[in-house]
C-alpha cells in the first residue's frame, strides 16, 4: 500500500466510524477495520486477541485487544467516554482506562507485557509508550488520522527478526528468574527485610552468571555448574552454592591444594561478583532445586540472550519498584540506535568502508589497526544507565565494528599480529550512574555477558581460544543520584567523548520529595520535567569541550507554558 493509498484508507475508515462507538458491539469491528483497511493486515482476525482472561486477585478481567506479535494492549471505552477519568470497578476501586490496563500487566507473564497500551473512545487515542513510564500519551484524534496515520505503524511493525529471537528467549529467560525469585523468596525468614531482599537480588545475579557460563563455555566445560549441583542432596544445595561462590572469588594460586571434586574445576571469576561472602541465602527446597537443575539449567540455552535486552528485563523481573509499575521500561535496542548511529556510530562506520578501499595490504592493515586503537580510545557515559542497555548495546555495536577489522586485518588465513592485541575495545571505556544498587549490578553483569559473545564471536574469526575469565574488576558503573554527584569524579571531563542515554522523565505530580529537591536545586521553574536536570548538567560538563551529547526526551521540556520565563529564570 502506497502513501497515498493508506491515506485515502485512513480517511474512509474516519469518515465510516464518525459518531458511531458502542463499546460492548463495536468495539472489535471497529479495530479489525483499522488493521485490515488502514494498516493492510490480510487477516486481522488472526492478528489480534480480544477479551483475553486475566486473574485479577478474586475476579477475572478481560483484556479488549491485545496484539501479540506487536506488543500491543487496548482498553476501549465508549463514544464520548472520558479517556482520563477514573471509572468505578467491579470490585469498588476507581481506574482510568490506563490504570486499569496496568492492573491487567501485572498479572500477564513478562513474556506478555505490552510496549504499547493504547486506552481509545472511537474518536480519540491515547497512546502510551511502557518504555517511557511517568510520560504524558501521545493523543491521535480521529478525524486527524487520515494526515496522522503514521502514528500509529506501531501497529504492525513487527520489526527486526533476529532482534525479536533475542527478544523472545530474552524474556522467556526473564520469566525463569521471576519463578526463581519467587521460590527462593518464600524461604528467606524475614522476606520483607531489605537487607535480605538485597540479598536475594544478589543470589538471583550471580546463580544467572553461573547458569549464562556454563552454556557459553566460560566455566569450560557444557553442564559445569548444574553438574555441580546434581551432586548434592537438596539439603546441603545451600552450602554447596556458599563453597562454589568462594571458590569462583579465590586465585587458583590461593586455594586449598588439596581441593577434589567438580568444584576444583571451576576458574578463578573475579571482577568483584562473588566477592561479598556475607550475602544471605536461605535454604533451598525441591521446587528451587528443580528449577536450577531442570527449567533454567537443561531446558534452556542461556548463551542466546540478548545482553542489552535481558539486563532490563532481569531488572524489571526483580526490582520491586518496576514490578509494582505494571510493565518493563527500557529503551529498546532500535530507539538506542536512534540515539547513537547518528551521534558517532555512522561516522565509524563510514571511516571503516573507506578503509575497506585500500588496495595495498600494508597501508590497510595499518590504516585498520589505527582504526581499533580510535576506537578503544572513546570513553562513553551514560548518567541515567538503569540496567546498562545504553552502554552494553554501544559496547557490542564498537565490538562488531572491530570484529569486521579484525577478520580484514587476516592474510591467508594466518593472523599478522599477537595474541595479547587482537581485542582492542573493551568495556572498560564505558561508565554510567544508576542510583538503584541492584541495577548497577545487572548494568555490570549485562556487560560482562556482552563481552564473553563478543571474545566468542572474536574466536571464530582467528580460530584460536581466548581468555575470558578471570574478569577484569571495572568500577565504571557508579551507584548514586547522577544529579547530585559530580560526573567527573565518575569519569574526567577531558576523557570523555559522548554523553548519552535515556534520563528519566517525570511531571511534577508523579515526583517523589527527593525528586522535587533534585528539581529545585537546578531550576526556579519548577514544573519543568525532571529529565531538563540532566540537560543542565550535561551541559555544564560539555560546555569548552568536544564532548557531544545526546539524551532520549519528549517534548515535554520544551512546552508552551515555559514560554512565558526568560531562560534565566528557568
Amino acid at each position: 500500500m502506497t502513501d497515498k493509498e493508506q491515506k485515502n484508507a485512513a480517511k474512509k475508515f474516519a469518515e465510516y466510524w464518525r459518531d458511531k462507538g458502542y463499546e460492548k458491539g463495536e468495539s472489535q469491528p471497529f479495530w479489525l477495520s483499522l488493521l485490515r483497511d488502514v494498516y493492510g493486515v490480510s487477516e486481522p482476525e488472526k492478528f489480534i486477541s480480544f477479551e483475553e482472561q486475566a486473574h485479577i486477585d478474586t475476579h477475572t478481567g478481560f483484556i479488549d485487544g491485545y496484539i501479540h506479535s506487536t506488543k500491543v494492549m487496548i482498553e476501549q471505552k465508549g463514544l464520548g467516554k472520558d479517556l482520563k477519568k477514573a471509572i468505578r470497578q467491579s470490585d469498588g476501586s476507581l481506574l482510568n482506562p490506563f490504570q486499569q490496563a496496568k492492573r491487567y500487566i501485572t498479572e500477564l507473564p513478562v513474556s506478555r507485557h505490552p510496549r504499547w497500551v493504547i486506552t481509545c473512545n472511537f474518536e480519540e487515542f491515547l497512546i502510551y509508550d511502557m518504555e517511557k513510564p511517568n510520560c504524558e500519551p501521545e493523543q491521535i484524534f480521529l478525524k486527524d488520522l487520515p494526515k496522522e496515520y503514521y502514528r500509529l505503524n506501531f501497529l504492525t511493525d513487527t520489526g527486526d527478526e533476529n532482534i525479536k529471537k533475542e527478544m523472545e528467549v530474552s524474556l522467556q529467560a526473564g520469566e525463569l528468574v521471576g519463578k526463581l525469585y519467587n521460590a527462593v523468596l518464600k524461604q528467606y525468614k524475614n522476606p520483607d527485610n531489605p537487607e535480605s531482599l538485597k540479598s536475594l537480588n544478589m543470589l538471583c545475579v550471580r546463580l544467572v552468571f553461573c547458569l549464562y557460563a556454563e552454556d557459553a563455555g566460560i566455566f569450560g566445560r557444557h553442564n559445569m555448574f548444574h553438574d555441580y549441583l546434581k551432586e548434592f542432596e537438596i539439603k546441603d544445595v545451600r552450602r554447596a552454592l556458599i563453597d562454589l561462590f568462594k571458590i569462583l572469588d579465590t586465585k587458583a594460586e590461593n586455594r586449598d591444594p588439596y581441593l577434589e571434586g567438580t568444584i576444583s574445576e571451576f576458574p578463578y571469576v573475579n571482577g568483584g561478583l562473588f566477592a561479598d561472602e556475607n550475602i544471605e541465602i536461605p535454604n533451598f527446597d525441591e521446587e528451587i532445586v528443580a528449577l536450577l537443575l531442570n527449567n533454567a539449567s537443561m531446558d534452556f540455552d542461556w548463551s542466546a540472550i540478548s545482553p542489552t535486552i535481558f539486563g532490563a528485563v532481569f531488572e524489571s523481573t526483580l526490582n520491586p519498584e518496576t514490578r509494582r509499575s505494571g510493565g518493563m521500561h527500557y529503551t529498546s535496542i532500535e530507539n538506542i540506535h536512534k540515539v547513537i548511529d547518528p551521534l558517532f556510530l555512522d561516522d565509524l562506520k563510514k571511516e571503516l568502508e573507506e578503509i575497506k578501499t585500500y588496495k595495498q595490504t600494508k597501508t590497510r592493515n595499518t590504516k585498520l589497526l589505527e582504526f581499533q586503537d580510535k576506537m578503544s580510545s572513546l570513553k562513553f557515559l551514560d548518567p541515567a544507565c538503569g540496567s546498562g542497555n545504553f552502554l552494553t548495546e554501544t559496547y557490542i555495536s564498537l565490538r562488531r565494528l572491530e570484529n569486521e577489522a579484525i577478520k580484514m586485518r587476516q592474510k591467508d588465513g594466518q593472523i599478522e599480529f599477537d595474541l595479547g592485541e587482537i581485542i582492542k575495545v573493551s568495556i572498560g571505556q564505558f561508565y554510567g550512574i544508576e542510583i538503584n544498587d541492584f541495577a548497577v549490578s545487572v548494568a555490570k553483569t549485562a556487560l560482562w555477558i556482552a563481552e564473553s559473545q563478543m571474545m566468542h564471536e572474536t574466536e571464530e574469526i582467528v580460530h584460536m581460544s581466548l581468555n575470558f575469565l578471570p574478569l577484569k574488576s571495572y568500577a565504571n558503573i557508579v551507584e548514586g543520584n547522577a544529579l547530585r554527584i559530580p560526573w567527573e569524579s565518575v569519569v574526567p571531563k577531558n576523557e570523555v567523548d559522548f554523553i548519552m542515554g535515556n534520563p528519566p522523565f517525570c511531571g511534577r505530580r508523579y515526583r517523589t520529595p527527593e525528586q522535587i529537591k533534585d528539581v529545585e536545586h537546578f531550576f526556579k521553574y519548577k514544573d519543568i520535567d525532571y529529565v531538563a536536570c540532566w540537560y543542565k548538567k550535561a551541559a555544564k560538563m560539555i560546555l569548552d569541550s568536544n564532548i557531544e551529547c545526546t539524551f532520549v526526551s519528549t517534548n515535554s521540556i520544551t512546552q508552551s507554558s515555559l514560554q512565558q520565563y526568560p531562560i534565566t529564570d528557568i
